[in-house]
This record gives C-alpha cells, structure tokens and sequence, in this order.
C-alpha cells in the first residue's frame, strides 16, 4: 500500500512532463516557424476623423519589415507586395525599419538595401509610394536605406510634407517626420530624435485639406496636434507577443500598451499602430501575427 502511491505519483509526474514537453516544442514551433514566417493577414480599419473633409482614400501600409534571411527574404516581401497591389489601395505608405534589427537573433543572412529595394519597387498606387524611415534604418545605416528606396521610385519624407492628388476628390496632404530614436544622445538620457513635427506642419498651409502623417514611433501622438486628420505608425510590433489573460510582456514604447497596437482615438484625435511584418530580437511572434494594414479613411471597409 506505501509503495503503491508513489508509483501512480511518478507515473503521473512523467505523463504531466511530457505532455508540457511537447506543448512546449508546438507552442515554440508555432511562435518561430509558423506565425513571423508563413502567416499573413489583412487588418482593416475605416476611421471617419472629424476633421476628414475628402472623400473616402484608401491607404496601404507596410511597417517593420526588418529584411533578412531566413525570416524575411526577397521571396517574402515579394508575397507582401503581390498581396498589397491586390487591395487596389490609391496610396501605400511604409512606415520604417527595412533592415534588420541589430539585436536580431538566429540570422543566416543580410537581405541588402538594393535587394528588398528592387522587390518594394512592385508596389503600384495610383498616388505612390511614400516612406519613412525607423529607428534601425538609422542605426544601421540611413544613406543605404535612403538610397535602396530612392532607387526603386520611393519617394521618402523626412520632416517634410506632400500633397496626394485624387483624381475626382479633394487633395490630402501627407506628412512623414524622420525618426525619434534616430541619434544616440547619452547613456543617462537615452536615445534623441531627428524628428521636427512642428517644423513639417508649419510646410502644410491653412488650406483646410486633411492631413495624413506617417510616424514611425507611435509616441510622438500626444504632440499631434488636431488638426492632422491620422497618424500612422508602427515600432511597437503589436509587442511581438500577445497572450491570453497576460498580454504583451514588452512593448517598446515609454507609454506601455497604450499605444501598443491598433486604432487608438483620444480627444478625437485618431492613431493606427501597425503590428508590423517581421521581427526584432528572438524571431517569434505569438496572437500578433505580421499584417497589411489597409485603411479606408472616410469611408467602409470591404470585405
């Protein structure tokens, strides 16, 4: 009878630990092979800001590419640009970071400025292609990703401003500031940034046409003022990791989760965080799967 019950305990002990073995080996297969690799998905949004005075635009946006190989090779953002065009979007914005993330783990390979350059030159949008560089192009090498995008027929706003022309509809300005965690400033006071948000709308007139800025950090969005109609953004990866009843673990923003992922509206000012496409530190990405955001401002989404 004594020896009977530890017996059953061990049985039970080895069964539990190979059952959370193996979960373990899926959930880890998932998070690294399944969801940053070979998922895709298209997350829509149709904010109808206040101030939104034109007719319905519809807007693309790529973030966070971090080309490289084995999680983001030619082949994969070529898939990307195939299911961008397919949206018949009138507008694709990028929204920074093509390069790898120098804290990237677990790479084989450096997919170059002149590589992913020559695939993003595919995208097609009656108003362009307009881009803004991350905190990693800088970190990297910000003449070599200014050079792969301008090579390949996209146009890049750093501090500065244009205005997109809708055949039938009424002009919006679009607005692309350079990066908040461009320069390194001290240890103690951390990154400084090459952004300039009054300076870029001080270039846009009192004309009354909505404006559109595109913003690599989400943070700066308790400094945009009203009368930008929205602000796009990326960074954060949605936290890379999303878990039930836990949440994200670690969002790279000095405001935690509030403007960790989606659209985010505060004194009727509207925000859309993407979630990104490829990843920073350990390649996995867990209920944030990699995502076109396509945005039907004014308008509805369709299905």
């Amino acid at each position: 009878m004594g020896d009977h019950i530890p017996m059953l305990s061990r049985r039970s002990f080895i069964a539990t630990l190979a059952t959370g073995t193996l979960a373990s080996i899926v959930a880890g297969s998932y998070a690294i092979a399944i969801e940053p690799r070979l998922r895709l998905v298209v997350t829509r949004y149709a904010p109808k800001p206040p101030n939104w005075t034109a007719g319905s635009l519809r807007v693309a946006a790529l973030a966070d590419l971090h080309a490289c190989e084995p999680w983001m090779p030619v082949s994969r953002i070529e898939e990307i640009v195939a299911a961008t065009n397919a949206l018949a979007p009138d507008v694709v914005v990028l929204l920074g970071d093509f390069v790898a993330s120098i804290r990237h783990r677990l790479l084989t390979g450096v997919v170059t400025p002149d590589e992913w350059g020559r695939a993003l030159r595919g995208l097609s949008a009656p108003l362009g292609v307009h881009a803004v560089l991350g905190n990693h192009d800088w970190w990297t090498g910000a003449a070599e990703v200014r050079r792969g995008l301008a090579d390949n027929g996209i146009a890049l706003l750093e501090n500065d401003v244009t205005l997109l022309q809708p055949s039938g509809g009424q002009s919006v300005w679009l607005a692309g500031l350079a990066d908040q965690l461009a320069y390194q400033f001290s240890r103690r006071r951390g990154r400084k940034g090459a952004d300039d948000l009054p300076g870029t709308l001080a270039k846009i007139p009192d004309d009354g046409r909505p404006i559109v800025l595109l913003a690599h950090e989400p943070d700066i969005f308790p400094k945009v003022p009203s009368r930008v109609s929205l602000t796009l953004a990326g960074h954060t990866h949605g936290g890379q990791v999303d878990l039930p009843l836990i949440g994200r673990p670690i969002v790279p923003s000095r405001y935690g989760d509030r403007y960790a992922y989606g659209h985010v509206i505060e004194d009727s000012r509207h925000l859309i965080v993407s979630g990104g496409l490829g990843c920073t530190g350990l390649p996995i990405r867990i209920g944030v799967p990699p995502e076109i955001v396509l945005i039907d401002i004014g308008g509805s989404p369709t299905a």
